[in-house]
């Protein structure tokens, strides 16, 4: 199984022991997307820890989750990654039962936008100009996105749809397991529109295969998609940022918590940490411990409001 027992690395004291293994951070979903991206930044901040790598996909995370809490609680050494859309399926129930008290949140790394893209060789040069034949044709157009219905992909798209005048529920939505999967099919021609992550889309707009035609933020984003509009400027109000992060398993000590978190601090207030997390698209947003404990209870709640407003609540 790839959610193993780990014995603490031999980084401090209380956690020198003969077996001492390397760190891991498991991408709850496969390659290519977010969450992957998350995981190599961790990888990239942290070389003396040399964590590796793992994929767990299923269910949009909540694999992941699920095997955390029962194959064995106390993991030790082991980070999940996470982003807005986890908070959003643990508040629509996407989790199951789960509760967001039942990990332990370490650090959130950084923040990404929404966005929406198309191939290269569309014919659609602004956003407007895509909701427009939307708004025409929504049986034409299939839209890639991480997650089913109810999922932050179909939510960006689907609140940008009705205020072109779309019904959300005439959406085409072909739902993948993670970004990567999405980009994949949009450039085989299998989807038409991409609801998807700037950090996931800044790795393809470089190499030009895709045009990006909005991010989903307050303003335009410095870097690869400086010269994309916003949403908001094309007359759709309508934002989206996404906290990246990572959790560890509910049955770690307190020691073994207050660690990772003093690492995760340490990382990212090396000067390092900005260029590293800038070069995989994501944006300034550092918190740790009880601080970001709290921010993701309040982030749930939020979420639940919303997602029972659209009826997306189990």
């Amino acid at each position: 199984m790839l959610l193993t027992a780990f014995v603490p690395v031999a980084s401090a004291s209380v956690f020198q022991t003969p077996d001492a293994v390397r760190p891991r951070c498991i991408v709850p979903a496969k390659p290519g997307g977010g969450m992957d991206l998350s995981c190599k930044l961790v990888q990239k901040v942290m070389p003396s820890q040399a964590f590796q790598i793992s994929y767990l996909p299923g269910g949009v995370g909540a694999v992941a989750w699920t095997t955390l809490l029962s194959q064995r609680k106390a993991i030790p050494n082991t980070m999940v990654a996470f982003s807005g859309g986890s908070l959003l399926n643990i508040a629509e129930g996407k989790f199951g039962k789960a509760d967001a008290t039942q990990v332990r949140w370490v650090a959130a790394i950084g923040t990404d936008y929404g966005m929406i893209a198309v191939r290269k060789d569309a014919p659609y040069k602004t956003l407007r100009e895509l909701m427009e034949a939307l708004r025409k044709q929504p049986g034409r157009f299939a839209i890639g996105a991480g997650g089913t219905v109810g999922s932050q992909d179909w939510l960006k798209m689907a609140q940008i749809a009705r205020i072109a005048g779309v019904d959300p529920k005439a959406l085409k939505l072909v739902a993948f397991e993670g970004g990567g999967e999405s980009f994949t099919a949009l450039l085989a021609n299998h989807v038409q529109i991409v609801s998807g992550d700037v950090s996931e889309a800044s790795l393809h707009a470089k190499a030009g295969d895709i045009r990006v035609l909005a991010v989903l933020a307050d303003a335009r984003l410095p870097g690869a998609l400086e010269q994309i509009p916003t949403a908001r400027e094309q007359g759709y109000d309508v934002t989206w940022p996404i906290i990246r992060g990572v959790y560890m398993s509910p049955g770690i000590s307190d020691g073994e918590y207050q660690y990772w978190v003093s690492q995760f601090e340490k990382a990212m207030e090396n000067p390092s940490f900005t260029e590293q997390r800038k070069a995989m698209g994501l944006y300034p947003f550092s918190m740790t411990g009880k601080a970001l404990t709290d921010y993701v209870m309040q982030t749930v709640e939020r979420y639940r409001v919303q997602a029972k407003e659209l009826g997306m609540v189990r």
